[in-house]
């Protein structure tokens, strides 16, 4: 379904310009079961996974020792966020463990963001905010558990409120302040990081596609051309973007993966 009119044109009587807004990002249901609304994003979702479980199955599942296209791909995708993410953070010997459930999440975190420049696909799923909350809440509770085992309960709850008997009489605000970053502001802003920069994106694209057809009449032809030329603009940026954006959430997650298994000071 598209999100504006396509029957709407600048000098057309009675007929205004439709900005995207909230109401872009909403679609009706594909099917319904049993009360369960399942729609395009879900489905998006959905063949998110299956992209990326099919293409490691596809490169490792008959690995090579000499290895073809495929394989050197996945290798390549593979070996840049062990080494470039999990291993700066976490080091070789304890970031192994981590290894694959940073890759999948750089994986699936990118291709849920390729989606909005994919013809008739066109939409980002990470954009729904229930999404990033998901993932975001995956490595929450990893960040929780890490710390829990590590230190004990003592030990863990003095890394997550940062207890500092040295600190003197500004202890309790510390605590209070670490406590609320850790356990509220942390995930929260994990998630919100990536919703809002795919979200914004989106509605850029959308703005200036909706505007070149809006304006592709009369006069309007000009201006239709600039902001067409917006669109491509801002669709290879966002190109970047989407990678930007996947690295950063996993290079967070190795990073809080990192300060639950640090000694506390």
């Amino acid at each position: 379904m598209l999100a504006f009119n396509t029957e709407c044109h600048l000098l057309i009587p009675g007929c205004g310009f439709e900005a995207p807004g909230l109401h872009s990002f909403v679609f009706e249901p594909l099917f319904t079961i049993g009360g369960f609304e399942f729609n395009k994003p879900m489905l998006l979702a959905l063949l998110s996974t299956v992209v990326v479980v099919w293409f490691f199955w596809a490169a490792f599942g008959k690995a090579k020792v000499v290895p073809g296209k495929l394989q050197m791909i996945g290798e390549a995708g593979y070996d840049f966020v062990r080494r470039g993410l999990v291993y700066d953070a976490l080091g070789k010997k304890e970031g192994e463990k981590y290894v694959p459930l940073m890759v999948s999440l750089f994986f699936f975190v990118w291709i849920m963001n390729l989606w909005s420049i994919i013809p008739v696909m066109a939409f980002p799923v990470t954009s729904v905010i229930a999404f990033p909350i998901g993932l975001a809440a995956i490595v929450y509770i990893l960040w929780v558990y890490l710390t829990f085992k590590k230190h004990g309960f003592v030990g863990g709850l003095k890394n997550i409120t940062g207890y500092d008997k040295s600190l003197g009489w500004v202890l309790p605000l510390i605590v209070v302040i670490e406590f609320l970053s850790n356990m509220i502001i942390r995930p929260f802003t994990h998630a919100v990081r990536l919703f809002a920069n795919m979200f914004a994106g989106h509605l850029l694209i959308l703005m200036f596609t909706i505007a070149s057809w809006y304006l592709l009449n009369g006069i309007g032809i000009v201006y239709a051309g600039a902001s067409f030329a917006m669109t491509l603009a801002m669709t290879a940026f966002e190109l970047f973007i989407q990678a930007v954006q996947a690295y950063v959430f996993v290079l967070l997650a190795c990073n809080y993966v990192q300060g639950a298994l640090a000694e506390h000071h």
